[in-house]
């Protein structure tokens, strides 16, 4: 998809971006492959549990780029329905998100939707680019001690992103026939991030209902 949109007051834009794999041949891509396999078998809550003799880290490495590439890949379809002027903030019914990384951006900023998942997946890929937190090479660097705590405000704010997806486009993506694919991509992410506790119980307010019938049918 090569669209693009334009952001009114920044002048940025947001494109797909290259999709995240691991290294040819290491216990990464093995680990993908295990995913892979294991969300065939339409068993999520079984799919997100760690493999026997599996590090941790490297299961929430992989699937962190996992799931950043099917947020990654979801929105971008949304892009003609998601403009600075239809989300001028980005929201999930009342809760409004604004952005800020403590680098470039120290304070709080209100920007739109488009520009706050632009924001976050620039800052994604970032994080996930930089080997001193992802190891890209097996054996090279190891994982930090508090790797988890890295792991954790991204998918915090990957949670954004599916909450403004379903409280001001679902009826959209209906519209696109890609609700099932929607909801299997939000269904693993919810028993991921709940198997490991990686997001607080209050971030998760604004699809709260959604979540407790996912977690608890």
């Amino acid at each position: 998809m090569r669209n693009k949109i334009q952001d009114a007051n920044q002048g940025t834009t947001f494109r797909p971006k290259k999709r995240k794999t691991p290294p040819s041949g290491s216990k990464g891509s093995q680990l993908e492959e295990l995913i892979t396999t294991t969300l065939g078998s339409g068993n999520l809550r079984e799919a997100v549990k760690l493999p026997p003799g599996e590090d941790i880290n490297e299961w929430l490495a992989i699937n962190t780029v996992d799931f950043y590439n099917h947020v990654n890949l979801l929105y971008p379809t949304l892009q003609e329905f998601c403009t600075p002027d239809t989300c001028p903030i980005m929201n999930a019914g009342l809760y409004e998100y604004r952005w800020a990384d403590g680098v470039a951006v120290k304070e709080p900023i209100r920007v739109s939707a488009p520009e706050y998942v632009e924001y976050l997946m620039n800052w994604i890929e970032t994080q996930i680019d930089n080997e001193t937190i992802f190891p890209q090479k097996p054996g090279r660097l190891p994982f930090p001690p508090n790797f988890k705590d890295f792991v954790k405000p991204i998918l915090k704010r990957m949670f954004r992103v599916y909450a403004h997806i379903y409280h001001c486009h679902f009826k959209k993506v209906v519209g696109l026939k890609e609700e099932a694919h929607l909801n299997t991509c939000f269904k693993h992410f919810v028993f991921f991030t709940s198997e490991y506790q990686l997001i607080d119980e209050a971030n998760l307010a604004p699809l709260k209902d959604l979540v407790d019938k996912i977690l608890n049918p």
